[in-house]
Order: C-alpha cells, then structure tokens, then sequence
C-alpha cells in the first residue's frame, strides 16, 4: 500500500548525506490542506489506521484513530462555522497537551482560519496584546482557573474577541466546548473556488520572543506541515504505525515540529502525556509502559532523567532520540549512550523554520555539534561584512535563495508588520542572527545569539519583557535581563539591578521582585539569579553590554 509520502516525495531513500541534501525534493501542489489531504485521505485509505495515544496524570487514555480525527475536526469544523469563524479568521487554542488540541488544529485547518497556539502561563496583559495584535476572534482554553481568569481579565480590553470556549466546564460567559459539539454534522464538504487553501495561505501564527519590542508574530503557510517531513522522517526518523513522542507543550513550536504534522504525514502515531508537571520518574515510566518508538526532548529533561535509576527501565523500546532547543553538554550525551546504546540526534531551528542543521541517519553525531543542513534549505555562514566564512571561523546562520525557490517550511513573514517581513525575508536570505561554525567535515557547531534572547529548559525568554515587568517595580531604577550558566537547565534568567534612592538589597526584597516577574508577566520567565550593582556596564552609546555581564557570569562560573 502507497504511503502518503509517495504523492509528496518523488524519491524516499538516499545512499548517502550528500546524495539526500543534492537530490531530495517536495512536490508542493497548488492547493494543499493539512486537514484534508493528510488527515482526511489516511482515514479514507486506512479506517482504522491509529492517529494519537493520549494519557494523563491520572489514569485516563484515550486512543483515536484517523478516523475518529477526521469525524470529530468535522464536527469541530461545522461548529466553528456555526458562530462564524471563516477563511483567514484568527483563533488561539490555549489546551496544553489536551487531546482536543488535534482534534480543534485539525478542524481550523480544513476551514482555512488562523491557528495561534498559546501557553497555560500568558497573563491577562500577554493575551491582550497577542489578541489584539493578531485580531483574535476567538479562543478555546482548558479548564484551567489561571488560564480562566487571565482570559476573562483580558476581553474588555480586547473588542475583537468575541467568543471564549471552555473544555469540561459550564461557566458564565463562556461557551462549553462538549455542548458545542453536541449535534453539529460529522460530515464536512471540502472547501471550493477561492475558499480552498492554496500552499501560500496563511494557516499558523506563533508569537516568538525577541530582544526588542513585544513578541513577534512568526507566519507560516499552508506548505508548512510539508517542510516536516525532513524533521519527522530523516531527523526523528519516525516509524510508520508506531509510536513518536516529543515532550511539548502545544503553545510552543517545537510541538508542531514533533506532535502533529510531519510525523501524520509520516503515517506514525503520536504519543501524547499530558502530564500536570515534569517528574523525570514518571515519565520514564510512561515511555516504557507504552513502549515509545522515537523519543524527542530538550537536554534539561535528559538530565533530570538521568538522575534517576535508569536500570530500573527497559528502555529497549526507543529506537531514536533526539535533542533540540538548548546545547547538547556533553556528559549528558555520554551518559545517555552508555544506558541505552542510543545517540542523542542533536537538531537545530527556529520557531521561523522547521529543522535547519540536524545529524541525519547517514554519519555518527560528533558531541555537541548541531550536524549538517537540511536539503530543504542553502545553509551558509556569514561573517559581519556578509562574507562568506572560512571552515573554523564564526558566522551568522543564514538561508540563501528564498527568493527563487521558497522552501516549504520557512516564515512568509510576521504578521501584520510588513516593514519587519521586508527585512526578514525580502531580500536575497533569511537571516537566522545565530552564530555558529563549521569544522572541516561539515558539522556546525552552535555559539550562540547574536541577540540576547535566553534559552532556558527549552523556553524561549526576551529580555525586553521581563525587563519591562521588572521596572515597573519601584525599586528598580535600571536593569539588565542576561541568561546565566546552570548545571541543569543549561541557563537560567538573571537580573542585574541598579535600585532606586532608598532602597537597599535584601533576600526579601529578591523574592518581592521574582514574584512581581511572575505576576506581570508568565511566571517562567523570572530571574532565578538577582544581582544588585551600583551601576551596569554601557557602550559610549549608552547601550547595556550585556555581553560583558554573560561573559563574567560565565568566568565565575568556570573558576567555581
């Protein structure tokens, strides 16, 4: 039986690295919906082919197949058509890992609206300026109190909202999602004319912290789920009708790159845990007990798992592991090969992209290096006069030639900002502002932002919005968000601070000021290290020297 991929790929299997990165190729078609022509067409082809296996924290499982995907995005659909949500509509879903994200994503895809993913921990300001910014006309939570309250806290303040829909809950004010699927037909005729989605409409949005200004609203096409094939295929090498698991939160890109599109298209099942916080323990009971195929996470989850007793597991059943959204430390890939015979596949991209640069299954990872471009993409380094570099020598990551051949997968621009999109990719690449370089074998090794934005456990963090959270305190006259070193979660955020008149440093006054992070904006972004100085260290422009605080963070942190 023909996989989905034969109408996609015209050739599967590559002898070698570089015979993949010259000759792989994806037909694009004219008229591609992710929705129907991959969800849709695995149900018509196999009916009890299995799409998702969902468990909890507390003993429930539900397993669907594709075709209980594609009644139920049908229903979904038929409703989301009922309160008038079209074509080109914007619609953020606030559903963690709950099972009804896949069935909603799916559902707004057929329709041709807008998917914006969001957090559980968006405060009622981030959803203001996110549902105002995107023009947000409607947005699914779970039942969540938090969650709840920042929503209802941010509708007067956002006009364009008009309906909130609540999962597993009847509350006043909201619409209750099961009684909404109550009645709505399991049948849906596929769009026709100019309400088909063609490959370059808009179908996604995520917001992505920057170093300046507010989050940045990263846009992506229809062609994007066809971009992951790379990523499922060749990076997590995904197995049909087997089980994939990528440990994500469904407000972050990284689940689109590993929960739901190329690994569908891919034919594999998605494993989904929906767990109420990370304890490496369970999870590693979880992946046994299910007997997970491929396996996806950041470092930090690797490390903490390691902590634990690994010889009380079977961990026979993974196949693959990969790593991706902070650097790979070396004693943990070390670690992690000595238990389970298994690399750790290190990748690296963009909530801009999919995968860029990954160790792909034709050479052995070298430890620490991000491995070798992705075919989709003409990958170069850049010196700061936009030369080419020499191998050994640092440069900006860019794409080359996305003028003449877009690749599948890449951002068409950021959302209502045509000036930041014209800089973006309006001219002859794409300009990832990372800093890597390339030994003499291909690999690329990552060095690190050319802004600041942190990583830290997997999360992306912005400097600007916990500084802007920071000084709205009044003891604060000026500060400096950095990431500093950790032994665990790779970096964590720090604050150094210059206090007001009259104010003087206390653990007291620490604790006051990481609360008032947490409460202004969401809570994983406050300073687990404070630091208080009489003055932060400036250029003669007047700019903070950010790179001097990392860079003596980083010499205390070596000496220790």
């Amino acid at each position: 039986m023909l996989m989905l991929l034969d109408r996609f790929l015209p050739r599967m299997d590559f002898d070698s690295y570089e015979d993949f990165k010259t000759n792989y190729r994806v037909n694009v078609p004219e008229y591609f919906n992710f929705g129907f022509d991959i969800v849709d067409a695995w149900a018509e082809q196999e009916k009890d082919k299995k799409a998702l296996v969902w468990c909890d924290d507390h003993g429930t499982e539900k397993i669907f197949t594709f075709s209980d995907i594609k009644r139920l995005s049908n229903q979904a659909a038929n409703f989301f058509l009922s309160i008038g949500i079209k074509k080109g509509d914007a619609v953020m879903l606030i559903l963690r890992r709950r099972w009804e994200y896949w069935i909603l994503a799916t559902a707004l895809h057929k329709l041709g609206a807008i998917l914006i993913p969001g957090t559980l921990q968006l405060t009622t300001k981030d959803i203001v300026y996110r549902a105002t910014a995107a023009d947000v006309k409607c947005i699914v939570c779970l039942n969540d109190d938090f969650v709840i309250e920042q929503v209802e806290g941010a509708q007067p303040k956002t006009p364009c909202l008009k309906h909130k829909i609540l999962l597993e809950r009847h509350r006043d004010g909201w619409l209750n999602y099961e009684d909404c699927m109550q009645g709505m037909s399991e049948e849906l005729t596929p769009p026709v004319g100019d309400q088909r989605t063609r490959w370059d409409d808009l179908m996604l949005v995520f917001f992505t912290s920057g170093t300046t200004g507010m989050p940045k609203m990263v846009q992506h096409n229809c062609a994007y789920p066809l971009g992951h094939i790379v990523t499922a295929k060749y990076w997590q090498q995904v197995q049909e009708n087997k089980l994939h698991m990528t440990v994500s939160d469904s407000g972050w890109a990284k689940f689109a790159w590993g929960k739901i599109y190329g690994q569908w298209i891919c034919g594999a099942v998605i494993f989904a845990y929906d767990m109420d916080k990370f304890v490496p323990l369970r999870l590693l009971e979880t992946i046994t007990k299910y007997q997970v195929t491929t396996f996806c996470a950041p470092p930090t989850m690797f490390r903490f798992m390691l902590q634990e007793d690994l010889s009380k597991f079977d961990l026979s059943c993974i196949k693959h592991c990969c790593t991706a959204g902070e650097p790979l430390n070396p004693e943990v890939y070390n670690r992690w090969l000595e238990w389970t015979g298994l690399h750790l596949c290190e990748g690296f991209g963009q909530t801009e992209s999919t995968v860029l640069l990954a160790n792909f299954p034709w050479f052995t990872p070298k430890i620490g290096s991000m491995g070798k471009p992705s075919p989709l993409y003409d990958i170069c380094l850049l010196n700061n006069q936009d030369e080419l570099t020499a191998d050994g020598e640092e440069g900006r990551i860019v794409v080359r030639g996305i003028k003449e051949n877009p690749p599948p997968g890449l951002l068409t621009g950021y959302y209502k900002d045509p000036e930041l999109t014209q800089k973006a990719v309006g001219g002859p690449w794409y300009d990832t502002n990372d800093v890597a370089w390339r030994d003499e074998d291909g690999y690329y090794w990552f060095v690190g932002r050319d802004d600041d934005v942190i990583k830290c456990s997997g999360y992306r963090i912005g400097p600007f919005e916990v500084e802007s959270a920071l000084m709205e305190h009044p003891s604060v006259v000026e500060c400096a968000i950095t990431g500093a070193p950790d032994p665990i979660r790779g970096q964590v955020v720090k604050a150094t601070i210059v206090l007001a008149r009259g104010w003087e440093p206390s653990p007291e006054l620490i604790k006051e000021l990481q609360n008032h992070v947490k409460h202004t904006t969401a809570p994983y972004k406050y300073p687990r290290v404070v630091e208080f100085v009489d003055e932060l260290p400036k250029t003669l422009g007047g700019k903070i020297k950010r790179a001097q605080i990392r860079r003596e963070d980083m010499q205390r942190h070596e000496n220790n």
